[in-house]
Parts: C-alpha cells; sequence; structure tokens
C-alpha cells in the first residue's frame, strides 16, 4: 500500500524537491555568502525547510556536540525554541511519499551520471577475474555452452526421443479422452518425460564439455557456466510445464478452451517470454553475485525487466482475445453468468496496469537499493502456473473420486431415456420456449460439481492470496487489520455457502429418490395420479429451513467476526417475535394450521383435491399457503388457515360412477350383462387393464324419468386413473350399445295444451310453451337432473 501512495505522488512530486534542497542546505551547513554573513538566518530558512518536508533535525556545532535533539511532537525553531505540534505527529503519508520520489529522482540522476565510471569499473573487475585477462572469455563459455546444448538436444531427440520416450509417450495417447481423470496422467506422464530428456541434455552437454575442453578450475568461470546450466534448465521446464497446460500439438488433450492456432500462438508468446524473464533473472543475478558495480546491476536489470514488461503487455494486445474467449470456456458473452463476463473483459486491463506498477515497484527497489526478491512479473507467472496445475490435479482426484457414482448415474439416465420422437418434440418446445442465444442457468445439482465448484474458488482465493504475499509479504494481512477481518468473514461466508449446498444436493437426491419411475401428469389433464410422497412433500420446506438456518448463523458469525456485539439483537428478536405475534395473527394461524396439516398428511404435493371453493393438484406448498393447480390451467393460492374441509382424491383408491340414459324399452337384463362381460374384457386392456381395482359393473336403475330411466354403471382405480379409465369405459360402451341396438335416451318436455288447437299456433302460445318448458327443464336441474338421485 506504502508503493501505491509512492506511486501516485509522483505525479504531484516530479517537479518539486523541498525536501533534497532542505538535506542539502543542512548538509552543506549554509556555506553560501549570505549564510557566512548571516548564519542564524542560513540556519532558520533551512530548519523551516526540513520541517516543511518532513524531517527531524538533529543541531550541533563545530566541535560535534549536538546542541538539539528531534523530539516527538516539537519542532526546532532557529532561534533554538521549540514550536510544539501534536503529540506524535508525524509526516503524512503523502509527505512521506514526496520524499521518496525526491530521493529516487536525484538518486537515479547520480547512478546515471556514475555510470560511465561504473563500466569502467565493471570491465575492470571482469579482466581481474577472467583466467586469461579477457572479458570475451565469458562470451566464449556463453556461446560454447550454447553449442553443446545444440548438440546435446540433436541427441535427446535422435537417441532417447525417438527410440525410448516416443514408444512410452504414442501408446498412451487416446483419440477422444473424456475429462481430467484421462487427460491429466497423459500430461503429467508426458511432463515429466521432457524433464528427463532436458536432463539428458545438459549431461550430454556437459560430458561433451568435459571431453572437448577439459575440466574447468577456475571459480568464476564455475560460477557462470553454472548459471548458463541453471536458465536452461529452468526455461526447459517452464515450456514443458506450458506444454502441458496449452497442449498444443494434441487438440483432444487441451484442457483450456482454445483453437489450435490460439493454442500454439499463446505457446510460442508464453515459451518465448518465460525464457527473456528467466535468463534477465540470472544475468542479472549473474552480475549482483560476482560483486560487480550496483549501478550496473540496477540499471541493466531495470532496463531488462522493461523489455519484458513491454513484451508481456504486446502478448495481451495479440492474445487477449482468445484468452477471454477461454475464460468464458469458448460460449458467447451472453450464455454466461455475469461475473464470468465481467472477469472475461475486466482481466486484460487489471493484468497491463499489474504488469506496469509492478515494473515501477522494481524500479523504485532497484535505484534506491532496496531488497528485492521474485519480480513481480514472474511471480505472477509463477503463481498463474501453479493455479492452473493444482487446480487440474483437484479436478483429477475430483473425478476419481466420483467415478463410481458418475457410471451409475450415467447407467440410469440410458436406461431412462424416452420415446426418440418424444425427446425431439420436448428439445424443439424448449429451445423454442427459451430465448435465442441464451442458455438457462444450471444448479449445482450433485457432490461432484459441488467439489469442482469449491475447488475453482479455492483455486482463486489461493492466487489472489499469493500474490498479495508476493506484493506486501504479509503487512496487509496482519492479524486485527480490516483485510484480515474482511478474508475471514470472506471464509465464513465461504463455509457457509458449502454447508447450504451440501444440505441442499443431498435434499434434492432424496426427493428425486422419492420421486421415483413415476410419469409426470400431462398439462390439462383432472390430476391425482402422481402424488409426491410424505417425505418428498416435507423435504423442500426442510430445505428452506436449512437454508435461513445457514443465512442466520453465518450472518452472526461473520458480525462477531468483525466485532459487533450479537447480545441486543437476540433481545431484539424477542420483542419484535412478540409484536408480530400479537399484530399477524392471520400469519401464525396459518403457518400452524399447514404445519399440523402436514404433520397429519392430509395431502401431499401432487395429489388433487377439494378445499370447497377451488380444488387442483397441490402443485407448491410454503409455510403459510399452498398453490392448486387447477385442471383448466388457473393456479388458486390459498392460505392454510382458510381451509376448513378438505377433500382428498388421491389416497388408496377411487369409485368412478357414471350414469346412462336408456330408453323405457331397454332390457335391463341383458344390459347387465353386456356391462359386465365389457368389465372382464377391460381388464384384459393394454392401456387401462392395469389400473383397475375392481372391474366395471352395472347398478340397475337408480332413477326413472319422463323421458328416460337412468342405469348407472361403475368401477374402481387407483387415484389419478379413473379419468383415462371413465374415457375409455364411454368409447367401448357406446359401441357396445350401437353394435347390441340398444337406444339412448334423449331429453324431452311434452307440454299439452287444454284445448285443441284447430289453427296454427300464434307467437304468444309459441312463447307460452317454450317458457313451460324451460321451466319444466329448470325444475329437473333443481331436482338434481341428470347428476341427481342415490349415489350411493
Amino acid at each position: 500500500m506504502r508503493f501505491i501512495i509512492v506511486m501516485l505522488a509522483v505525479l504531484t512530486a516530479v517537479f518539486a524537491a523541498p525536501q533534497a534542497r532542505a538535506q542539502a542546505q543542512l548538509l552543506s551547513g549554509a556555506s553560501s555568502g549570505e549564510a557566512r554573513s548571516d548564519p542564524q538566518g542560513a540556519l532558520a530558512e533551512a530548519l523551516k525547510e526540513a520541517a516543511g518536508a518532513g524531517l527531524s533535525v538533529v543541531v550541533i556545532d563545530t566541535a560535534g556536540n549536538v546542541i538539539a535533539a528531534p523530539q516527538a511532537g516539537v519542532a526546532q525553531s532557529a532561534d533554538g525554541t521549540a514550536a510544539e505540534g501534536d503529540a506524535g505527529h508525524s509526516a503524512s503519508p503523502l509527505m512521506q511519499a514526496q520524499a521518496q520520489v525526491d530521493t529516487f529522482r536525484s538518486t537515479l540522476r547520480d547512478r546515471l551520471q556514475a555510470l560511465p565510471n561504473s563500466l569502467i569499473e565493471v570491465a575492470f573487475i571482469l579482466r581481474a577475474t577472467s583466467p586469461d585477462g579477457r572479458i570475451m572469455t565469458y562470451v566464449e563459455a556463453l556461446f560454447w555452452t550454447l553449442l553443446l546444448f545444440v548438440a546435446g538436444r540433436f541427441f535427446t531427440t535422435e537417441v532417447y526421443g525417438k527410440r525410448i520416450a516416443r514408444r512410452f509417450v504414442v501408446s498412451r495417447i487416446k483419440s477422444d479422452p473424456q475429462g481430467y481423470s484421462e487427460k491429466m496422467p497423459f500430461l503429467v506422464f508426458r511432463f515429466f518425460m521432457g524433464i528427463i530428456g532436458t536432463l539428458v541434455t545438459m549431461v550430454f552437454a556437459y560430458a561433451a564439455g568435459s571431453l572437448i575442453f577439459g575440466s574447468v578450475d577456475d571459480l568464476s568461470l564455475q560460477f557462470t557456466i553454472t548459471a548458463i546450466y541453471t536458465t536452461f534448465f529452468a526455461c526447459r521446464v517452464v515450456a514443458d510445464l506450458w506444454r502441458m497446460i496449452l497442449s498444443p500439438f494434441l487438440t483432444q488433450y487441451r484442457i483450456p478452451r482454445f483453437s489450435d492456432r490460439d493454442a500454439l500462438r499463446l505457446y510460442r508468446w508464453a515459451i518465448v517470454l518465460a525464457s527473456l524473464d528467466i535468463s534477465f533473472l540470472v544475468f542479472a543475478t549473474w552480475l549482483n553475485d560476482f560483486g560487480l558495480n550496483y549501478n550496473v546491476y540496477a540499471i541493466m536489470f531495470g532496463a531488462l525487466t522493461l523489455l519484458t514488461t513491454i513484451l508481456n503487455i504486446a502478448m495481451i494486445g495479440f492474445n487477449g482475445r482468445a484468452i477471454s474467449s477461454a475464460i468464458r470456456n469458448g460460449r458467447r458473452p451472453e450464455e454466461v453468468s455475469g461475473l464470468i463476463r465481467f472477469l472475461s473483459y475486466a482481466w486484460a486491463p487489471a493484468v497491463i496496469v499489474y504488469f506496469v506498477f509492478g515494473w515501477l515497484k522494481l524500479a523504485f527497489d532497484l535505484v534506491l537499493e532496496a531488497p528485492t526478491s521474485i519480480p513481480l512479473i514472474a511471480g505472477l507467472y509463477g503463481v498463474l502456473a501453479s493455479i492452473i496445475v493444482v487446480y487440474g490435479v483437484i479436478n483429477y482426484f475430483i473425478e476419481r473420486f466420483f467415478a463410481r457414482s458418475r457410471a451409475l448415474r450415467d447407467m440410469n439416465a440410458a436406461d431412462a431415456v424416452p420415446a426418440q420422437g418424444e425427446t425431439e418434440g420436448e428439445d424443439a418446445a424448449t429451445a423454442s420456449a427459451a430465448p435465442a442465444g441464451i442458455r438457462p442457468q444450471q444448479p449445482i445439482t450433485t457432490y461432484e460439481e459441488l467439489a469442482r465448484r469449491v475447488s475453482g474458488i479455492l483455486a482463486f482465493v489461493a492466487g489472489t492470496m499469493m500474490t498479495v504475499q508476493i506484493w506486501d509479504g504479509g503487512e496487509l494481512l496482519a492479524d486485527g487489520t480490516v483485510p484480515d477481518r474482511a478474508l475471514d468473514v470472506v471464509i465464513i461466508l465461504f463455509i457457509g455457502y458449502v454447508i447450504y449446498h451440501a444440505f441442499r444436493i443431498w435434499i434434492d437426491s432424496k426427493i428425486a429418490e422419492e420421486g421415483g419411475d413415476a410419469p409426470e401428469g400431462e398439462l390439462g389433464d383432472e390430476g391425482g395420479a402422481n402424488s409426491a410422497s410424505r417425505l418428498a412433500t416435507l423435504l423442500p420446506l426442510f430445505r428452506n429451513v436449512i437454508l435461513i438456518v445457514v443465512v442466520v448463523t453465518i450472518g452472526l458469525i461473520a458480525l462477531l467476526e468483525v466485532g459487533i456485539n450479537v447480545s441486543p439483537l437476540f433481545a431484539g428478536a424477542g420483542v419484535v417475535g412478540l409484536a408480530v405475534g400479537f399484530g399477524a395473527q392471520a400469519l401464525v394461524r396459518d403457518i400452524f394450521s399447514g404445519a399440523f396439516f402436514l404433520f397429519d398428511d392430509a395431502f401431499r404435493k401432487g395429489e388433487y383435491i377439494d378445499i370447497g371453493s377451488v380444488k387442483g393438484t397441490v402443485e407448491k406448498i410454503s409455510v403459510r399457503s399452498l398453490q392448486l393447480r387447477h385442471h383448466l390451467g388457473a393456479l388458486h393460492t390459498i392460505p392454510f388457515g382458510e381451509i376448513q374441509v378438505l377433500s382428498n382424491y388421491s389416497r388408496d383408491w377411487v369409485i368412478m360412477k357414471l350414469k346412462l340414459r336408456l330408453t323405457y324399452d331397454t332390457d335391463v337384463e341383458r344390459v347387465r350383462k353386456l356391462v359386465k362381460n365389457l368389465g372382464q374384457d377391460l381388464l384384459n386392456d393394454p392401456v387401462i387393464g392395469d389400473n383397475f381395482i375392481q372391474p366395471l359393473k352395472s347398478q340397475g336403475v337408480i332413477e326413472m324419468q319422463d323421458s328416460a330411466m337412468i342405469v348407472r354403471v361403475k368401477f374402481m382405480t387407483k387415484p389419478g386413473d379413473q379419468w383415462l379409465v371413465r374415457k375409455k369405459v364411454y368409447e367401448e360402451i357406446r359401441a357396445m350399445f350401437e353394435r347390441e341396438g340398444i337406444k339412448f335416451a334423449h331429453r324431452e318436455v311434452t307440454v299439452r295444451l287444454a284445448d285443441e288447437p284447430k289453427a296454427p299456433l300464434s307467437d304468444a302460445q309459441k312463447e307460452a310453451i317454450t317458457a313451460a318448458a324451460e321451466a319444466a327443464i329448470d325444475e329437473d336441474m333443481m331436482e338434481g337432473g341428470p347428476s341427481g338421485g342415490d349415489d350411493r
């Protein structure tokens, strides 16, 4: 954080240097002519500028005795008096940043001015340390070592690669590997085979160099050759690592979603930049450890890292679009979540800013000769590669752990595949219902998906923590700081997220098990055939309770972690509960009524019920109400407290009674026998035969009307199946009566006139006849009509 303030202060303090002037005046002892004529005034001016720059001042006399020492909260004035300030007050961070910027500018100017002399000194030291007094000896050592590496690489390719490694690597290549469990073993195996190849190259180069040039006894040459070997090994390892990640030459083993062209281009950029970073870092280390002039080391290292920073920014420009697509897993921006879409757009500017600030910090530390560790750019690449590799390894073990459950799930899914025509129709309907180009977000449905999500979150958090450690060295996350508490809160929220989803997945799996293989009812049917079990009805409510408990618990723990006392919250919750209890009695009644309905198992999800005013299939149950879907499509929401009587048509069995209007000349006994035979035939029907509990039978004549006698038939089925059976029974009875010559009676109303008319009826007489017929029909309907009579 201090470095960021320094960088911001550069913009405001680049042309101002009051602190440097104050230091110069103090160190020079006010040696100008004005100072010699008025030493007290010159000293006063110097003290003013020093105090303005935030410097502590120590005044000594010509003999070296201390006249005035700095005191906390006291600034020395020119006449020896002390001007008191705020106790314990120090310079502001902006003032300190300005002072550091001024120091950086002056130090950089001094180093640049001293660079020619520093180069002469470096040349002298290199000649003195060279075994033959020539600087070119080190260049020749580099040239011959690289030439030996080329020969060793050729030997490794022809002997080790083609005759040994290829036999083991090619035999393991699959045409279509699936998942991390099949890709990671081959990629890791090929990575280690590449490491062995690099070691073979180095051994060959070392052996050939020993045979050609003999042993090297000079320490400076030994150190130089060791640095070259270290650079070669590190570059080859990084190249093999990027080859494992991007798999530019084996498309089927590529885990990130890149095209062949994008993967190959990014791979080449990555190995070139990594080789330059490693080479420049080792070269700078060689300069520093060789004991050469620090000015040369600092300026050379800063210039080389500036070059790599520019190349890294160019790499983002050439490969940014491909990397953004890979972040979205090859999908379009509108098909991913908002967070993924934001990351795919924001990563490039953020990384460019990181590169620029990383180089500025490195340059700042080099000029001021501050301790430096791994450069931030190289550290970022190391963090990124480590996260990718660790994420892949974790997902490999996740897939191996869940392999058995995944295989069982795939087998069950294959067995449950519906008919091809139905599937195509459903897919077409789903595709037409969803907006074009929009993919609905799928929830986490299995523990394997949850484990993958958790591994991704942990990898991201670990990478962020490692980056913070590289930047700040752990000071930002020290105990008791605001970021440290915020991190604790994030960890608590993450634990709550995992706990809730673990419970939710378990509950959803139990609901699926309770649901079994029962087919879903069609839209618009009468319902009641596909009722859920009691456990499947209660588990969704339990899931909501779990969510509330987890949210409340995690929220309280987070408040405690921040330092908020939650005891008053509990007292306030009690008061609020009493107020709600008195002010929302209807709500309390609904909740308790619903609890007792569910405890009594009065209804379940999917059952067809009638509560007097409305009826329909139970579609959703909440804490205070339920929703009924009428077979005509209307959705009714009824609070539990409003239910007085509840009739459930989906329990155990259902008797369906059908009334038939027959003419008076119909043989009732014959009808009974025909219906009985039809009932036996329907028991063997391939569609509805298994739905019968009791077969179709006739109950005889139950009512005599003016124009017809009412014959009733009945049958018993499983709940919900009566609607389908009723359709079939009506169809078969109509066909049977037509074959047997049995006539259905039509509704008739006979109106007799008191006097037989001799002339045509007048309009008034016709209206009177019509009114009499309508009155008779209305009276018949009031008495029960076609649905009247004994229903036992």
